[in-house]
């Protein structure tokens, strides 16, 4: 019997694999991975660092162990090179290997800002267990970090190494943080309260350079700023891993295209988590990604589940102002605010005052579940 091949050892990989052998304790398995293969939850690491976690301590299993724990054949430090769906085969490590059905759980790669400069490769990217240990090496006994987005991940970042004692400024395009999940307000409230631990804001404009400098690095803006840091890290945002798909003639848009049971356009080849565009809709959170695995864990295992995305809210990590937000779906709306001392409750509403999503502030996250319970599912 061939076996189901997972390419990818990260939380969507490895939670498949584990919703799959709760139903199918037989099916040989194979996890393919370009790593290390321990495991370890990616949202761990834009907060891990006031903690004073170590990428050792952030990897909570070894390979050896998950082989053991999910009786699979797991091959890390390993590059899958090219697919042939006619053979079902993939090359990997100039070697042939078969399936009976494919996973593609490929994860995405930091965005890169075009900058001029000498310094600019030394501008660094959390993506994954490596860079995080070689970023957090990079910053040890230093004192400023530049950081290059205000999004999700950038805001995250800024707090925990505000709260760790280091010098942040961000740095970004946008009038504003959180600018494409919060409303003004909202995000206004979460400005001022990371510039309140130290955050300093370069707000409308965006690096143009980066160079070295006998001390550190010098960081020169597009409106004529220009500061020294002593490490940059850019975090304006993801792209998912789509070429190895693309090369193997799978439909890719903005990801690898599936219909709801996680189909590509290929016969038994399926993609999650950050690289998969599912029925329309890029999903880059952990919710959407259990959801996902679950509904394919059964389709694996013989009982075609479609996967359902009921409200999933979004817990941003950002201690110094709490943010959940309920991303509303690509509808006409708009967002109706009621504002309090603590914090603001935000609802994306339809003409009919309709709720379609909610942003959350400060203490209006509280009302967290009771808003999930009413907002209408992403796909039902």
């Amino acid at each position: 019997m061939e076996p189901v091949v997972i390419v990818g050892s990260g939380l969507a990989g490895y939670t498949l694999a584990r919703e799959l052998r709760k139903l199918d304790s037989v099916t040989p398995l194979t996890i393919l991975s370009r790593d290390d293969a321990s495991f370890y939850s990616k949202p761990m690491l834009s907060n891990a660092l006031a903690s004073g976690k170590s990428a050792a301590q952030i990897a909570s299993v070894s390979a050896q162990q998950m082989a053991a724990q999910l009786g699979a054949n797991i091959i890390a430090d390993i590059e899958v090179e090219a697919i042939d769906t006619a053979s079902r085969t993939l090359r990997a490590g100039g070697a042939a290997i078969r399936y009976s059905k494919l996973v593609l759980a490929l994860g995405a790669d930091p965005i890169e800002l075009p900058l001029e400069g000498d310094g600019a490769s030394e501008v660094m990217r959390v993506n994954d267990l490596a860079a995080y240990a070689r970023f957090r090496a990079a910053i040890e006994g230093k004192k400023t970090v530049a950081l290059l987005g205000a999004g999700l991940i950038g805001c995250e970042f800024a707090n925990d190494l505000a709260t760790a004692g280091y010098s942040v400024r961000v740095v970004d395009l946008a009038p504003r943080p959180l600018g494409r999940l919060l409303p003004e307000a909202a995000a206004q409230r979460v400005q001022l309260a990371l510039a309140a631990i130290g955050v300093v804001w370069h707000l409308g404009t965006t690096a143009r350079a980066v160079s070295r400098t006998a001390s550190g690095l010098r960081v020169e803006l597009a409106d004529g700023t220009a500061f020294a840091a002593d490490a940059v890290l850019s975090a304006i945002g993801l792209r998912p891993r789509t070429q190895l798909a693309q090369c193997a003639g799978l439909k890719v848009q903005r990801g690898i295209v599936t219909d709801r049971l996680l189909q590509t356009s290929a016969t038994d080849v399926y993609a999650l988590g950050d690289c998969a565009e599912v029925d329309g809709q890029s999903l880059p959170y952990v919710l959407p990604l259990m959801q996902a695995a679950r509904a394919l864990a059964k389709t694996l295992a013989g009982t075609a589940t479609p996967v359902v995305y009921p409200a999933m809210p979004v817990v941003v990590k950002t201690p110094a102002m709490p943010v959940v937000v309920c991303p509303p779906p690509a509808f006409p709306g708009s967002w109706k605010l009621q504002q309090e001392a603590g914090g603001i409750e935000a609802r994306f509403e339809d003409q009919n005052g309709k709720l379609l999503g909610f942003a959350l502030v400060g203490a209006a996250t509280a009302r967290k579940q009771a808003l999930t319970k009413v907002a209408p599912p992403l796909i039902g």
